[in-house]
C-alpha cells in the first residue's frame, strides 16, 4: 500500500512538471512569436482608400512622389507657424533638435543615424510641402510614421512651420 501511494505521487508529480514545462514554454514561445510594436507604427494595415473621420486621404510611403504633389491646405500664417512650433517641439526636437539643425542636436538623435538639418535652404527648395507631409504622417526610412498620433491638418501646420525656420 505504501509503494502505491508513492507510485501515485510520483505519477502526480511528473503530471505537474509536464505541465510546467508546457506553461513555461509557451510563455517562451509566445513572447518570442508575438509581433512587435513600435511605437508610431500602425498595429495593422489599412485596406486601401480607407480615410479615417475627419481625416484624409493617407497615401502610402511607396507612392510618395504623388503625395510630393498635394498642395498645401493650410496656409502660412503666424497662427499656422505658432501651431506647427507646438507640435515640432513635442514630436520633432527628440531627434532634429531645438532648432531643426539635425545631426545629433536632439536627445534621441546621438543614438541613431544624424538627422538633416532642416533649416538648410536648398534642401526646404528640393522637397514640396506635399512631401514634407507625408514624410511626417507615414515616415520615412528611419523616421518612425507621426499619423497616429497628428492629424493631418496638424502636419500641414508643420510643415508651415518647418518653412518658416529655412534660412534665406
Amino acid at each position: 500500500m505504501k509503494y502505491v501511494f508513492i507510485l501515485t505521487l510520483l505519477v502526480v508529480a511528473a503530471a505537474a512538471g509536464l505541465w510546467l514545462t508546457a506553461v513555461v514554454v509557451r510563455w517562451n514561445d509566445d513572447m518570442t512569436q508575438t509581433v512587435r510594436i513600435v511605437p508610431g507604427e500602425r498595429v495593422f494595415p489599412m485596406p486601401a482608400g480607407v480615410v479615417p473621420r475627419g481625416g484624409e486621404l493617407v497615401i502610402p510611403k511607396d507612392q510618395r512622389d504623388v503625395a510630393a504633389r498635394q498642395a498645401n491646405p493650410v496656409k502660412t500664417s503666424p497662427a499656422s507657424v505658432a501651431i506647427g512650433r507646438e507640435h515640432y517641439v513635442t514630436f520633432c526636437v527628440p531627434c532634429h533638435g531645438p532648432d531643426a539643425k539635425g545631426g545629433t542636436t536632439g536627445p534621441v538623435a546621438t543614438k541613431f543615424i544624424p538627422t538633416p538639418d532642416l533649416t538648410n535652404a536648398e534642401l526646404q527648395k528640393q522637397r514640396t510641402d506635399g512631401y514634407w507631409h507625408s514624410y511626417i504622417v507615414v515616415g520615412g526610412a528611419v523616421m518612425p510614421a507621426y499619423g497616429e498620433a497628428l492629424s493631418s491638418r496638424e502636419a500641414w501646420h508643420i510643415v508651415n512651420y518647418l518653412r518658416s525656420v529655412a534660412q534665406k
